[in-house]
């Protein structure tokens, strides 16, 4: 019986990503986090802020993978419109949640300070619970296996290192690397080979341009130690059959 394989998809919702205007950091520290809980992140969407797209995205996600992440779209400005999609998608109501409400009031320390618009952060789709924000107060959701975070990279990041232990997962997926100064297409053909002999690993080949050298790393990640440790040393016996003297591996 095979080990259950556990995955997520991360969803990034903003038209400042789509924009060009904000470089999204999250991408590598959320694939990281989940890789050695032993969860797959499969795949990554970036969406629009629009109400329509986020409940498609979620509902068509959330059907077909263990957990999925979203960040951005959760602050006090009109645009900020994930948490009432998010309810949609759900078929809930917003309502406004003691708890959260609670957390804005200890980092605003004033009552007062807290207008319409920041009590919006504590409007939270009904039977969710709450994801810890220490870093500026207005928590993430999580309703089912969705869990609405920030896009701030430092929040969102915060949020993240507290979801993860609560999540169940598989084997960490382990990777190991082979470096070589050979272009592609000279390792095509014995790597498709290596690939076909190993259907649980997953093999990527990735070119670089170094010091006026055309080169490949190829990457092999699992989590049959057993067979990355055996499919490693064929990807560099093959690179060294191919003229590589010296190739890399990490």
């Amino acid at each position: 019986m095979s080990e259950k394989i556990y995955t997520a998809a991360l969803v990034i919702i903003g038209d400042e990503i789509l924009s060009g205007r904000t470089h999204d950091k999250n991408i590598p520290y959320t694939a990281e986090k989940l890789g050695a809980a032993g969860v797959r992140l499969m795949e990554v969407r970036v969406i629009p802020d629009n109400g329509q797209k986020i409940i498609e995205t979620v509902n068509e996600l959330r059907a077909i993978h263990d957990y999925v992440m979203t960040t951005g779209g959760i602050g006090p400005t009109h645009d900020d419109i994930t948490a009432e999609n998010v309810a949609k998608a759900f078929g809930v109501e917003l309502e406004l949640n003691k708890a959260a409400y609670a957390e804005l009031l200890a980092y605003y320390k004033d009552e007062s300070l807290i207008t319409e618009s920041r009590k919006k952060m504590a409007m939270i789709p009904k039977g969710a619970t709450l994801i810890d924000n220490p870093v500026s107060g207005a928590p993430g959701i999580n309703i089912g296996n969705v869990y609405v975070m920030a896009g701030v990279p430092r929040i969102m990041q915060a949020m993240l290192d507290s979801i993860v232990p609560t999540l169940k997962g598989g084997k960490p997926v382990e990777s190991r690397s082979v470096s070589a100064d050979l272009a592609e297409s000279y390792i095509a053909d014995g790597l498709s080979a290596i690939q076909d002999r190993y259907p649980m690993l997953a093999i990527g080949s990735y070119p670089k341009y170094q010091n006026g050298k055309f080169g490949t790393t190829l990457v092999l990640r699992g989590i049959d130690e057993e067979a990355l440790t055996k499919a490693t040393q064929e990807v560099a016996d093959l690179v060294m059959s191919l003229g590589e003297k010296n190739p890399i591996i990490a």
